[in-house]
């Protein structure tokens, strides 16, 4: 979206982009809850459904309210075009399911969404696509993991939960060099924090269910890529459905207005968190960008706006060990979801990941003793007593 020749910040994008407002001049985004659209005449719907002319037809594909979302996602994200889905797991699958062919092959790491790496694991090898795994973010290994038919390489950085770092430029220079597309799962930084596509990813994944609502209300997810691959995709919609609904997308699009403004708060409190677990006693170590231990502490400097709002640490006993840190806590939420106002807190390897095998939570490095806590907009103080306490009490 560019005005008077300049792109507009992301602050602007966030309120502005992608609304289109009908002839009755709301300043607000309508909900637009219509299943089908009237047509003046049977041939006017005939060139509709043909495609010869280009209008809304049914809401499972095309729908007002939606495509403000997905214009304003795509404006921040500075990439062409998205598309919405019913989930982030339906965004992931879509892009598999509605792109790939039969006997194409898939480079992913095991260092992601227990989810994601069950739906590789489990589905997309019934239907003849392969996965080929790769354990880290090397780039020589990822390269070695290419072969003939290979059309993507799927990663997520931060990773869920260890919060690893990939080098998302050296990771499309792989792409590109054996002829495929790299696609990254952007849920944990949101455009606000980091904008693959000017790294070189052809593709971002988004759970909008996490920071893009940001309270906890609605599921859904996106995909973002070049108009091309959106059209393909929403072919495939218009015949599979995997749709977002109208009530969600607005729930989304005003979400990302305040976008900006929460992910500064949640960045600052999990940076705070994180330091104070770092030398708490009981904590065995703290998984967080944001702290120069980080492994990867200089790569999210240069690529990430800020280290975000996730963190994960382990805690000595093992699983009941870290089963007793949360059961008692009293302010955080214990749930297995992040990106909400409402700071969170689970086990991992029992939860979110607990559908993977015991090898692959054993390669990814999610082990028994790890708790993972989504930083939310609470006092830092609050949240600082209320794990102090739950430690304690898990130590005594």
């Amino acid at each position: 979206m560019v005005f008077d020749g300049t792109r507009l910040h992301d602050d602007t994008l966030a309120v502005r982009a992608g609304f289109e407002r009908s002839n009755f001049g709301e300043h607000a985004e309508p909900i637009m809850t219509t299943s089908s659209y009237v047509f003046a005449s049977a041939a006017e719907a005939a060139a509709r459904f043909s495609g010869e002319n280009e209008g809304l037809i049914y809401s499972r594909f095309t729908n007002p309210t939606v495509q403000t979302f997905e214009r304003r996602l795509a404006a921040m994200e500075d990439m062409p075009a998205a598309i919405g889905t019913a989930s982030g797991m339906a965004a992931t699958a879509m892009l598999m399911l509605g792109s790939l062919r039969q006997g194409e092959r898939v480079v992913a790491t095991r260092n992601m969404f227990g989810s994601t790496v069950n739906l590789f694991r489990n589905f997309l090898p019934r239907l003849g696509i392969e996965v080929d795994w790769v354990d880290g973010f090397d780039p020589e290994r990822w390269a070695d993991a290419c072969q003939q038919g290979t059309r993507y390489l799927y990663l997520e950085t931060p990773t869920n939960p260890l919060t690893e770092v990939a080098d998302i430029a050296a990771l499309a220079d792989v792409a590109h060099a054996n002829g495929a597309e790299l696609v990254v799962d952007n849920c944990f930084c949101t455009p606000v924090l980091q904008k693959p596509g000017a790294f070189g990813a052809d593709i971002v994944i988004h759970s909008a269910t996490k920071y893009l609502d940001g309270q906890g209300r609605c599921v859904g997810g996106a995909i973002v890529g070049s108009e091309a691959l959106i059209k393909e995709l929403t072919a495939f919609m218009r015949s599979a459905g995997p749709c977002m609904s109208p009530f969600n997308a607005w729930v989304f699009t005003k979400g990302l207005e305040t976008l900006g403004l929460r992910m500064q708060r949640h960045c600052d409190n999990a940076a705070t968190l994180a330091s104070w677990l770092s030398t708490r006693a009981g904590i065995k170590a703290v998984n967080y960008p944001g702290l120069a231990s980080h492994p990867q502490h200089a790569l999210a400097a240069r690529q990430q706006r800020a280290p975000g709002g996730i963190l994960s640490f382990t805690v000595e006993g093992g699983q009941a060990g870290a089963w007793n840190v949360i059961d008692h806590v009293n302010l955080c939420s214990i749930t297995g979801n992040l990106g909400d106002s409402r700071t969170t807190i689970t086990h991992p390897s029992t939860t979110t990941h607990g559908r993977m095998s015991a090898e692959d939570r054993a390669i990814a490095g999610i082990e028994d003793d790890l708790v993972r806590v989504a930083v939310g907009l609470e006092h830092i103080d609050d949240l600082i007593a209320d794990l102090d306490q739950a430690i304690s009490a898990a130590r005594s």
